[in-house]
């Protein structure tokens, strides 16, 4: 009976586990004028912050961190995907001396 115990609470974190996605997002012409990440925000219960944006009239690139829980965060990014938005994750470089 403790196992199963010990489980279930496992099984109920790891549910509410947080994670913090860093992303780049391209978005195409047709989505550079709408408030995508707006929309977003509303829709999940993620914390969006912006690091990083460039804006053209051909492309839009958005470097954006969402942070909440595992399950919320994939499926924003799952969101993203399905309005058009090209999403990618931040490929850190460390060049170690």
């Amino acid at each position: 009976m403790a196992a199963k115990k010990k489980a279930a609470r496992k099984a109920k974190s790891a549910a509410k586990a947080r994670k913090t996605a860093r992303l780049w997002l391209m978005f195409p012409p047709k989505l550079i004028t709408k408030p995508v990440v707006w929309e977003l925000s509303k829709k999940f219960p993620v914390i969006t912050n912006v690091r990083q944006a460039s804006v053209t009239d051909e492309i839009g690139l958005v470097c954006l961190e969402l942070d909440g829980l595992t399950a919320d965060v994939k499926k924003a990014i799952t969101w993203l995907g399905r309005k058009g938005v090209s999403v990618e994750p931040v490929e850190i470089n460390v060049i170690e001396s």
